[in-house]
Order: structure tokens, then sequence, then C-alpha cells
């Protein structure tokens, strides 16, 4: 409680803060501004469709009676390794397709391989308290770890899962539940809910969905602490399955940078954990993407 209590006292003696998501980014992945509807997928649901479809198509899964769309980018190949992708947060569901789409498409810019499944999961946030499209998540993993093979007609090998941002945060989670074969997490976060909210109701940064939810229901962070606590990432980091590398830019936002030594110190310490590496990029909140030093890392990790 006193080193969170410290970390407090430094952030608000600085001068300014960076503003941006719940996860305190503020270099997201631009996701352009249209409507769902304008997307440039079609959803197709139909069994035989998604069976004999190849390259990209919008479709949505149900697993364990939890509904989720999937953008799936299927190589006309026999078999395949798969790479799924979490998007960062975007806050209204009329935007978690396009936020899908693009985290679909620089990651297989950095991936630059011809054969993968890629398969991007549009899970939502709107009216959702942290944490809660985590059950979306888990329904994407299962589906592909159990059905995809089948539902795609193709043999499906590996499987890894990318995350940024609040996507990092829930293959971060996922890890905790659930072995695949590595997981990839670029500035995960919220890694503290309570530090973030506490400045957002002193008006040292601007109102999130996700503080102003918790705080309706529960209280402020100084009456209900745990309530934002439980949300945070930095409260889940114990039992991961399997090897995971946290991949971070060090011009992300003060807010950010400040939980991210606790984060790697909670890892490190960690006595059930599977491996763990760090890689700290040249970059701001999306340096994954745009460090051109990404490409040979998740290469090495994906090999």
């Amino acid at each position: 409680m006193q080193a969170l209590n410290t970390i407090t006292a430094i952030l608000f003696a600085l001068s300014t803060f960076a503003c941006g998501t719940t996860s305190g980014g503020h270099n997201q992945i631009s996701v352009p501004q249209k409507n769902s509807d304008d997307s440039s997928q079609e959803s197709t649901n139909n069994t035989q469709d998604i069976a004999t479809s190849t390259g990209q198509f919008l479709t949505t899964i149900n697993e364990n009676n939890v509904s989720v769309q999937l953008i799936i980018d299927k190589p006309a190949i026999e078999s395949a390794d798969v790479v799924m992708t979490f998007h960062g947060t975007v806050e209204t569901d009329d935007k978690i397709v396009q936020a899908a789409q693009k985290t679909l498409d620089e990651t297989k810019k950095i991936v630059n391989r011809q054969d993968i499944l890629f398969i991007s999961v549009a899970y939502p946030e709107e009216g959702l308290f942290m944490g809660d499209n985590l059950k979306h998540a888990e329904a994407a993993l299962l589906w592909a770890k159990q059905k995809a093979s089948k539902a795609l007609n193709i043999k499906t090998k590996r499987i890894f899962l990318v995350g940024h941002s609040q996507g990092g945060y829930l293959v971060t989670r996922l890890n905790t539940m659930h072995p695949t074969d590595g997981v990839i997490a670029n500035a995960p976060g919220p890694l503290n809910l309570r530090l973030r909210c506490e400045l957002e109701e002193k008006g040292k940064i601007p109102e999130s969905g996700n503080c102003r939810r918790i705080r309706d229901a529960y209280g402020s962070t100084e009456s209900h602490p745990d309530a934002y606590l439980s949300r945070s990432l930095l409260s889940h980091l114990q039992g991961f399955k399997s090897r995971i590398l946290f991949t971070q830019g060090m011009s992300d936002t003060r807010l950010q940078l400040t939980s991210w030594p606790l984060l790697k110190e909670k890892v490190s310490n960690c006595s059930d954990c599977a491996k763990a590496q760090f890689e700290e990029l040249d970059g701001e909140h999306a340096a994954l993407f745009s460090n051109p030093k990404a490409p040979n890392i998740v290469a090495e990790f994906i090999k």
C-alpha cells in the first residue's frame, strides 16, 4: 500500500499527464471512424461457407454459450500455425470490427508469413467492466483450439496469441487459464486501474468509461480500492501456463511507464509462471507495430 501511495504522490507531482485510453496509451493503432456496417468484411456464418472460403471474412462463433465476432484470414493451404490477435480499447462496439481488422493487418505485417491462419477477435467493450469481456476472449480461444480445424477445413498446428493494450491485458489473463504455444502482450493494460481512476477523480487526466462504470457501481478509489485493484492487470500476474513476451514502447505515457517496472518485477518473481521475456522498444504505445526491430523479435518468438 505504501508503494502505491508513493507512486501516486510522484505522479501528482508531475506537471502533466498524457491522455489516452484506459490502458494509458496515447498512440493506439489508428482505427477509421466509420460504422461497423460499413466494414469491408461480409459476415459469413454458414458452416459450409467458412469451410470452403479462403482469404478474409467475418464470422460469429458461439462457444460455452458466448458469442463473439471473428475476422478470419485463411490461407489456401492444408495446415497452418494460428495467430490470434486482440485489439486495443475503442470503448464503443460499433468500432470493434474495424479495430480487429486494423490489429490483424498490423500483426500480419510484423509476422510477414504466408503460412499462418490469422484469427482476429472483435471482443465487446461497451458498457462492460474491465475484464468482463475475458469470457469472449476465452470463447474465441477455445473455439480455435477445439473446433477451428474442422470448421475451417484446415489442420491447425501451433496457436499463438498477440494482444495490444487492452488486448494485451486479455491475452495475459488468458495465459493464466489455458496453455498455448506462446503469448505476446504489447503495452498491456490497464496495469493499475486504481491509480488511473484516482487521477481521473482528481481531474488530472480525462475520464474514461471503465473508471466511470466502476465508480458508479462501487464508489471512489478511496472508499472501494479493491473494486479497482481486482480489475487491474497487476493483480493477475501469477500462474502463466505458456511462455510470454511482453513488449513496451518506452515513449508511452507516464501512467503506463510508472507501472511497467512493477509488472516486470511481479512476473520475474513469479514462482509458478512459464518463461517470460521483456522487450523495451523505442516508440510509443503501439511500438510493437512500428519499431523496426519488432519483426525480428516476433519471428524469433514464433519460429
